[in-house]
């Protein structure tokens, strides 16, 4: 009888397909329901009370680069490495990572009492979602999971943990609860996701009490993931300074508008993601043949430019359809600012697109560049515009400062420049018709 195509699969393309697709699937599963039942939270706080928890969450945000120490690729890269010494490395992120999950609340905390002492509602939501960032410390259980190609057992106590938390907040939205109490839920999530890490890995047969914590090896781990944590920092910067800076200026019903406008127009952001993920391998292999290297980079730059400008058409001329069907005609005004800002995506497709080339060129570093870049721009441009044009002058901000960092900043570098070049000339979308030659 003949094989099936799975079938002929080696057992380790097997493993890492199977993972792939379990890492799909948390990731679909969350952005759907998510959607649907952050539309419903929405719908039952309204603008202003929204916007609170939206600034909240983000303002939180910034600081959880802190939690993760930019550990998460070293230390799976050092357990697969080193698979004898996972009890020390895993010990050791441990510590490094608790110490931050520590930090990172109380910093948080100290920091919305500067900024915002006169708003007691905020500071006591902030400290109350801080608190989750302590729990994400047990995600290093995460790292040998990784390490082993085992990222669904991740994905079921995460998503598990995820499911309760969305079923807590419908039940608090029938019972009319008060507006802390789904940033309870929220750290609720995190602590429900930890404990079913640590009770999947002790059901796998580790022990979290056999890890331990080495100096040394904590020092050469630091030294190696504090590049990355600069890095994380910026971007969160990046995609998170704009709801805080319409707070600060605008108050909360801006942020409410705002949140609504971007909860739609980014959802479609793991499409790029996932399709990279898929043709980065193919586009690496033809580095030897610089045509056909080129060519296959072409094809992907142009498809996505496609995709952004039929989801951005699609969007921007629905808007008002969307905000009425979904939220109500309390967010209306969310509705040009979502035409605006879904534009974004043009330059977030061929941002992720580049990504390949960065790997293969060894050129990762100018990325985090053009990241700084991006979040000075959009923070300078976000003084300006947010006090004129409130929410729609985030968006402007961010459609401006996402074109920087992802397609324009790599005209000011020899280096980025022929990829500036591919990135313009997607427009014509030849390349997706052009047949892929390899060179004489």
């Amino acid at each position: 009888m003949r094989r099936t195509l799975i079938g002929q699969l080696t057992p380790g393309l097997r493993m890492i397909l199977g993972n792939t697709a379990w890492l799909m699937v948390d990731r679909v599963l969350r952005m759907g329901l998510g959607v649907l039942v952050g539309i419903w939270v929405a719908r039952y706080l309204g603008p202003s009370q929204y916007g609170n928890l939206s600034f909240a969450l983000s303002f939180v945000a910034l600081f959880g680069t802190l939690t993760t120490f930019g550990l998460d690729n070293i230390a799976t890269m050092n357990i697969v490495r080193q698979i004898s010494d996972a009890h020390h490395i895993l010990g050791t992120a441990f510590a490094i990572r608790l110490c931050g999950s520590i930090l990172a609340p109380v910093l948080c905390s100290a920091s919305i009492r500067w900024i915002e002492p006169n708003d007691p509602t905020t500071y006591w939501l902030v400290s109350l979602l801080s608190i989750g960032l302590f729990f994400q410390a047990f995600d290093t259980i995460d790292y040998f999971f990784q390490s082993q190609v085992q990222s669904k057992l991740t994905v079921w106590a995460k998503n598990a943990a995820f499911l309760c938390a969305a079923c807590i907040r419908i039940l608090l939205i029938r019972l009319n609860a008060p507006l802390w109490s789904f940033a309870v839920a929220q750290v609720g999530e995190l602590a429900m996701g930890a404990l079913g890490m640590v009770v999947v890995y002790h059901w796998r047969g580790g022990r979290m009490a056999m890890w331990r914590v080495q100096k040394w090896r904590a020092i050469e781990l630091i030294r190696q993931s504090w590049p990355v944590m600069l890095s994380g920092m910026a971007v969160m910067i990046y995609m998170r300074i704009d709801m805080v800076m319409l707070k600060l200026m605008q108050g909360n019903a801006a942020v409410g508008i705002y949140a609504t406008a971007t909860r739609i127009s980014e959802v479609w952001y793991f499409i790029p993601m996932a399709i990279v993920s898929s043709v980065s391998p193919s586009i690496i292999r033809a580095k030897q043949d610089p045509g056909l290297y080129y060519a296959r980079i072409g094809k992907l730059f142009s498809l996505m430019t496609l995709l952004a400008l039929v989801i951005g058409s699609a969007i921007a001329l629905s808007s008002h359809w969307i905000i009425r069907l979904l939220y109500s005609d309390e967010f209306i005004a969310a509705a040009p600012v979502m035409a605006v800002h879904v534009w974004a995506s043009i330059f977030v497709f061929l941002g992720v697109a580049q990504g390949p080339w960065d790997v293969s060129e060894n050129l990762m570093k100018l990325g985090f560049y053009r990241t700084v870049a991006g979040a000075a721009v959009n923070v300078l441009l976000n003084f300006f515009l947010i006090p004129r044009y409130s929410a729609m002058g985030a968006a402007i901000a961010t459609v401006i400062s996402y074109a920087i960092a992802g397609v324009f900043a790599n005209a000011f570098d020899a280096r980025t420049r022929p990829i500036f070049l591919l990135q313009m000339k997607s427009i014509k979308f030849n390349a997706l018709f052009e047949p892929l030659r390899a060179s004489k």
